[in-house]
């Protein structure tokens, strides 16, 4: 079994990033602030997957908000990279 201390995350500009299916965690989830990226649709090129629009969202961590108040800013982008690139900029200026 593997010792979950030991496990290390993807990380990007030092935050971590945790995929589940289509939806992309960037951040710590003990910070006030995380990004989640939505991929609303993919595109084939050869035969590689690339994702397409990708919906942005900065989320306020805390439990005592309520949840009509959790996202803080919302955005599409095309493709991953863009969006990525979006939402580690409105992190880092939400933590500061």
């Amino acid at each position: 079994m593997a010792d979950k201390k030991n496990e290390k995350f993807l990380e990007y500009k030092g935050k971590p990033l945790v995929r589940c299916d289509k939806t992309i965690y960037y951040g710590n989830m003990s910070d006030p602030y995380v990004i989640c990226l939505n991929v609303l649709d993919e595109k084939n090129l050869e035969d590689l997957k690339m994702s397409g629009r990708v919906v942005i969202q900065l989320i306020n961590t805390d439990p005592d908000v309520s949840p009509k108040d959790k996202i803080v800013k919302k955005s599409e982008k095309s493709g991953l990279f863009n969006a990525l690139d979006l939402g580690a900029v409105w992190l880092e200026r939400a933590l500061k």
